[in-house]
């Protein structure tokens, strides 16, 4: 298909009189924030049968880095914290890099992490390392360019976080997930063959899609037919982009300069090889080690109900501070403040459903 088709009322409408015979209860996750976003813009939900609910995932980087690790940043001092936009409204347990930056912490806003190079050559800076696969290799590329031009007061705090141990960790939390929409910025980076663990070691199937409409409906039509026939595995409807052995390149440098590790998830606890740490050859940029920061603690503010929304536990619209005591203007957890977040997507698009 060309690229207006993925619009194409015509199509949308013969795939969304496709599923409106399916009965049978299911619960269809989709990892990436950007796909939450996606399917609230397009009103997909509402097109859906009632016995078809689609969960949010972990998928927004933001959403699941821990409390302790804003804490952290926001309490150090003589220091520049560059960060992209997302971060600074994260409330921690005891403050923000927002209100941080009220305080006098020097917090800046960068659109490409080659910017926290140019502020650590007047001054010393802490790059807030947050991403998942699809962000990481510009980060560890910038940490060779940092090597490169011999730029010695730029760091980084290393928060990121991988995929498929995620998946792994959520269907040992919550069985009742049939199937998952996959990524697609992501599986760029990663591949198809990333996710062959899920029908092999799960029984679960996955669909890789894009982003628009007609990507959306027909990765939730091709995992209905896989349950429909008992034939679970993974495939790639976003083949225009994504292949099976992802980018090699971007693997490369990502491996170059990092290690799995064991991280704290926001909502998911502690899980070993799910993030990225520094590999010793580069400690030397490492701020945890540098600023001798404490390893991070796991604690949620009380009543928030973002790690359950994570796991695909709960809707946005079933916490009960959703859209009142927790909204966009006023958020209490991570959920409501990313542009990625499930609740941030239920609140601009779902709200007034009557599903919300």
């Amino acid at each position: 298909m060309d690229s207006r088709s993925y619009r194409d009322p015509a199509l949308m409408s013969a795939l969304t009189t496709c599923l409106q015979d399916w009965e049978k209860p299911v619960s269809i996750m989709e990892v990436c924030g950007s796909h939450t976003m996606a399917i609230g813009r397009w009103g997909i939900r509402k097109l859906l049968p009632s016995s078809i609910r689609l969960l949010s995932g972990p998928g927004c980087p933001v959403c699941v880095t821990p409390m302790s690790m804003i804490d952290q940043l926001a309490g150090l001092k003589d220091v520049t914290i560059a960060t992209f936009g997302d971060l600074i409204r994260v409330p921690g347990e005891r403050i923000s890099l927002e209100k941080a930056r009220a305080q006098g912490l020097d917090v800046q806003i960068i659109y490409s992490p080659l910017e926290a190079l140019k502020i650590a050559r007047k001054r010393k800076t802490i790059l807030a390392g947050i991403g998942f696969e699809t962000t990481i290799p510009g980060i560890a590329q910038t940490v060779l360019e940092a090597e490169r031009q011999g730029i010695s007061d730029f760091y980084v705090y290393p928060a990121f976080k991988l995929i498929p141990p995620a998946l792994k960790a959520l269907l040992k939390i919550n069985n009742s997930i049939d199937g998952f929409i996959l990524p697609g910025h992501v599986s760029v980076i990663i591949g198809a063959r990333a996710y062959r663990f899920l029908p092999r070691d799960f029984g679960r199937g996955g669909v890789i899609t894009g982003f628009e409409p007609v990507d959306i409906m027909l990765a939730i039509s091709r995992l209905l037919k896989q349950l429909k026939n008992g034939d679970c595995k993974i495939e790639n409807e976003y083949s225009r982009v994504v292949n099976e052995r992802g980018n090699n390149k971007a693997q490369d440098i990502i491996y170059k300069v990092f290690q799995p590790e064991r991280a704290l998830w926001r909502g998911l606890g502690w899980l070993e090889n799910s993030g990225l740490g520094f590999k010793p050859a580069y400690e030397r940029f490492d701020a945890r080690l540098v600023f001798s920061l404490p390893p991070l603690e796991d604690y949620i503010k009380s009543g928030c109900r973002c790690p359950d929304v994570l796991r695909g536990v709960i809707i946005p619209s079933e916490c009960p501070l959703f859209g009142s005591n927790c909204n966009p203007a006023h958020p209490l957890g991570s959920c409501m403040v990313s542009s990625e977040g499930s609740c941030a997507a239920y609140f601009k698009y779902e709200r007034n459903s009557n599903e919300c």
